[in-house]
């Protein structure tokens, strides 16, 4: 199938082709047919297969097509969990209009509201969002969502992990109740379809990826290190391997700022990224990253949510992640559009637990590798897993599958300014553990 079967205008087609593409993702061919169609829409897709195009194609396409009444009010809602992945949306929706006579906003925190309001009062089509944010712009009466059509939740389930719940039942509420709308998710969990039935009508359902599934085209490795060897190992396989482009995962925003700071110190060129740096800083840094400027970009889980780096060859867990499900997140930005990627996790003893859960999350083991002088137990083979081999971990460490699955919490940019210095790590609002960073 091409592009050019899916009842898209030739303008946005000629946009399209200019970014090199003829083909559609799996993603793209289920749903643009069904958003152009009127349907409402609950799409899961993994990160990287395509899907911010799924949906902003065909809204394109409906928005241009010639219509008698005026419009002066914001057609098109798009909400998104963080301010990275609005920025990346909105892009999208600028770099496949640009041929079209429609205006779009994107509106976040940690910058002025100055330059955001400028543009609404000016007229939209299209708004790309956060909820904290635009809830700040209908206080200040600057926004009227009264006329918008299309409604679309980006990665709902970030948003429910974010405890953003609250603040879309009060932007909901503000919708006319007539209106298409899409929902996007990693996962159909239970969570989901809840929100699901609460919000679409008759929903068509699209899903490109089995649950929890990881890109095929990832080959992921795990090191099982001592927690204060961690730095000088990353350094090690950085250097020996002459990996020019890692995305680093940190826990907390301190955690991201010390071990940048430390590879800077051994020579690697590396940056920060997460809510206490300005979004002109953030914006700066990806910037940087993409254009090999920096080697290295070390960010929280929630600041890298909307990274959306072609070819990204190396992602390394310097710390895993409390929520397996965000292992796969993170994984997932690399080995994408068919390019190979390499996951790697640097694993101390506090972190066992973690690799088991995540582990069972996948259905299977990580194979562990080892490099000379890094080693925490004579026992571990830095050699590939044999089919029904069992790993064997360090004594008093439980090995795979015998455990019960502990309970946890429910599961590019062209900003509108930017400041300089650093931003709370906190947007108001009602919703519970709610974080920005």
């Amino acid at each position: 199938m091409q592009f050019t079967d899916l009842g898209l205008s030739a303008d946005i087609l000629r946009a399209v082709s200019e970014q090199g593409y003829d083909k559609p993702t799996p993603i793209q061919a289920h749903a643009i047919p069904v958003v152009l169609g009127g349907h409402d829409l609950m799409a899961a897709a993994q990160t990287g297969t395509g899907k911010t195009a799924g949906f902003t194609l065909p809204v394109l396409q409906l928005l241009s097509t010639p219509s008698t009444a005026a419009h002066t009010k914001p057609r098109v809602l798009v909400l998104t969990p963080t301010r990275e992945l609005a920025a990346q949306v909105e892009d999208s929706v600028r770099t496949y209009g640009k041929y079209l006579p429609l205006k779009s906003v994107v509106i976040y925190g940690g910058v002025g509201m100055a330059p955001q309001t400028k543009a609404l009062r000016s007229g939209v089509d299209i708004i790309v969002a956060t909820p904290g944010r635009l809830l700040d712009h209908v206080g200040e009466r600057t926004v009227d969502l009264s006329s918008v059509e299309i409604f679309i939740l980006d990665e709902a389930d970030r948003m429910l992990d974010m405890g953003f719940i609250h603040d879309i039942r009060r932007i909901v509420a503000l919708l006319p109740k007539k209106k298409q709308t899409l929902m996007f998710s990693a996962t159909f969990s239970d969570e989901i379809r809840v929100l699901a039935s609460t919000y679409l009508h008759n929903p068509q359902q699209i899903e490109v990826a089995r649950r929890n599934a990881t890109a095929d085209m990832v080959m992921q490795n795990v090191y099982l290190v001592d927690k204060a060897k961690k730095r000088d190992l990353l350094v090690k396989l950085i250097e020996d391997n002459g990996w020019h482009q890692v995305l680093v995962f940190t826990r907390t925003k301190h955690g991201a700022n010390a071990l940048a700071e430390k590879l800077g110190k051994a020579g690697i060129r590396s940056s920060a990224i997460h809510g206490n740096k300005s979004q002109g800083a953030r914006t700066r840094a990806l910037a940087d990253f993409k254009s090999l400027k920096l080697h290295v970009l070390v960010a929280t889980d929630i600041a890298a949510r909307g990274i959306d780096i072609d070819l990204l060859p190396h992602v390394v867990n310097y710390e895993l992640p409390n929520v397996p499900e965000d292992y796969i997140h993170r994984i997932g930005r690399t080995g994408r559009a068919g390019s190979a990627g390499q996951a790697v996790s640097l694993v101390c003893v506090d972190e066992h637990k973690l690799l088991r859960e995540i582990e069972h999350l996948l259905k299977r083991e990580i194979e562990v590798k080892a490099v000379a002088g890094f080693e925490v137990d004579p026992r571990i083979k830095a050699q590939p897993i044999e089919s029904g081999q069992r790993r064997q971990l360090p004594r008093g460490t439980a090995p795979f599958g015998q455990r019960k699955p502990q309970q946890s919490a429910p599961q590019s940019a062209k900003p509108a300014s930017s400041t300089s210095g650093q931003t709370p790590n906190t947007e108001r609002g009602t919703g519970t553990r709610r974080r920005f960073s």
